[in-house]
């Protein structure tokens, strides 16, 4: 495959086996930077909230040895450009199509609000053939509340990172099940301690919570702009493979069920004992070994 790719050195024998680095340019101007490694039929891994592809290099490795592997940076994290204040979805599907067309890749494995853009994106791109999808966020009343948008964008104005996080997480179900119990001044408190933790040391790849924050508006905006447009998958050409852990909050369960009630070819497999996060390293709460034991199987080529 033709990656046009710089080694990079964040990796070492010792750690993670070297990969390499390559970006490219998005319709818009947007520069989108990659990481790639191993060798074989192309597979791209796109990440979804609070998160960048540092997040499932271990994934990554998992495959290495049966594909060429790329994974990106969404927009506005790490190796990639920022977000345009207009920016939604079709800037997001752009910048896959620029990804696909440069790494000659036809597989696609999306999680979260990614795996909302592998799916519309599968709609549109006739190179996507095989797409695996964890746990989009398909909300059956239709969308996030108006309200905990609203607050998260006034809370990120405002500077107050750590009460953005927050709501973000209680919104979305999503972050240590300890934080939906506390009150929430004390979640604030320890969300800040992390935060200056973080900037104490060393980030190791990762892109520091308080550069993602910002982030989560655009991963906001897309659950609702896709929200609603459930039935238009039905069109869907490519093959799915509708992936989701059994830990994980009721209403990602019910998207996958009714996803699989609009995609009735779609396979549909749960992994016991997993939750929303078990595509991420094992130093970030993942588990990656079974979710790669299945993406694996499913990109076999035939």
């Amino acid at each position: 495959m033709n990656s046009q790719a710089t080694l990079d050195n964040e990796s070492t024998a010792t750690t993670r086996p070297r990969f390499s680095t390559g970006s490219v340019t998005s319709r818009d101007g947007t520069t989108i930077g990659y990481r790639e490694l191993g060798s074989g039929p192309g597979v791209l891994l796109l990440h979804g909230t609070a998160s960048s592809g540092h997040n499932h290099l271990e994934l990554a490795e998992s495959l290495a040895d049966a594909f060429t592997v790329i994974v990106p940076d969404r927009r506005g994290r790490g190796l990639s450009g920022p977000y345009g204040a207009a920016d939604g979805i079709q800037q997001e599907i752009e910048d896959l199509d620029a990804l696909l067309v440069r790494t000659g890749a036809h597989n696609v494995f999306g999680v979260s609000s990614g795996g909302l853009i592998c799916l519309e994106a599968a709609l549109t791109l006739p190179a996507i053939q095989k797409a695996a999808i964890f746990e989009p966020p398909f909300f059956r009343d239709g969308s996030l509340p108006t309200s905990l948008l609203t607050r998260f964008d006034e809370e990120i104005a405002q500077g107050n990172v750590a009460a953005a996080l927050i709501t973000a997480m209680r919104g979305a179900q999503m972050g240590p099940p300890i934080f939906n119990a506390l009150p929430r001044w004390l979640a604030e408190r320890l969300t800040r301690g992390f935060m200056a933790s973080e900037q104490r040391k060393d980030a190791g790849g990762y892109v520091p919570m308080r550069a993602l924050a910002p982030t989560m508006h655009y991963d906001f905006k897309i659950v609702a702009e896709v929200n609603g447009r459930l039935p238009a998958l039905g069109a869907m050409q490519a093959d799915i493979l509708l992936l989701g852990g059994s830990k994980s909050p009721a209403y990602l369960r019910n998207a996958l069920d009714d996803l699989s009630t609009v995609l009735p070819s779609a396979e549909r497999v749960e992994l016991q004992g997993l939750d929303h996060a078990a595509s991420w390293n094992r130093d970030r709460g993942g588990r990656p070994e079974p979710v790669a034991r299945e993406v694996r199987r499913f990109f076999a080529p035939s």
